[in-house]
């Protein structure tokens, strides 16, 4: 008897990601629908700076060449939520930048405020998130908390 599992011919890692990846979508569309953000919730999005469709200012790339996070709570404006992307505009060092992000783009969505975070494997990078500076747009600073209620999936899947 064997001890090693078969390869799956179905791509539950994939299909959980993309399940996981709605999740914020939803939750952006809530606060693209409402205005704002409800009550002290605030998000730390993190993302690969060079994955597909990911479209920032040259700046931050240079700055952030593999990836990096941003906050949204109090100074942002024009967030518009599509069925792949999300577009919002930031200021960093008081200079406004749009950026347009895909959800295949996020390796991280933090909500500090209720100890809620996921982490995703973004495809055509490593398994592992590289360290990385904060964006530090502008806004407050607030880390997360112990990491419970993360939830982060990884299959193991063979290359």
């Amino acid at each position: 008897m064997s001890d090693t599992l078969p390869d799956s011919l179905i791509p539950y890692d994939e299909i959980v990601q993309e399940a996981l990846r709605a999740v914020v979508g939803r939750v952006l569309g809530e606060v693209q629908q409402s205005g704002g953000l409800p009550g002290g919730h605030h998000f730390y999005i993190t993302f690969k700076t060079q994955a597909a469709g990911v479209d920032i200012p040259r700046s931050l790339v240079e700055r952030f060449p593999d990836e990096m996070t941003i906050v949204l709570q109090n100074k942002f404006w024009d967030l518009k939520v599509g069925p792949k992307a999300f577009e919002v505009s930031l200021t960093f060092n008081q200079v406004a930048s749009h950026l347009v992000i895909p959800f295949a783009a996020i390796s991280a969505f933090v909500d500090p405020a209720v100890n809620f975070a996921l982490q995703f494997q973004v495809q055509d990078y490593g398994d592992e998130p590289q360290l990385h500076e904060a964006a530090e747009n502008d806004g407050p600073v607030v880390m997360a908390e112990d990491g419970s209620n993360v939830v982060t999936v990884d299959f193991g899947k063979k290359k």
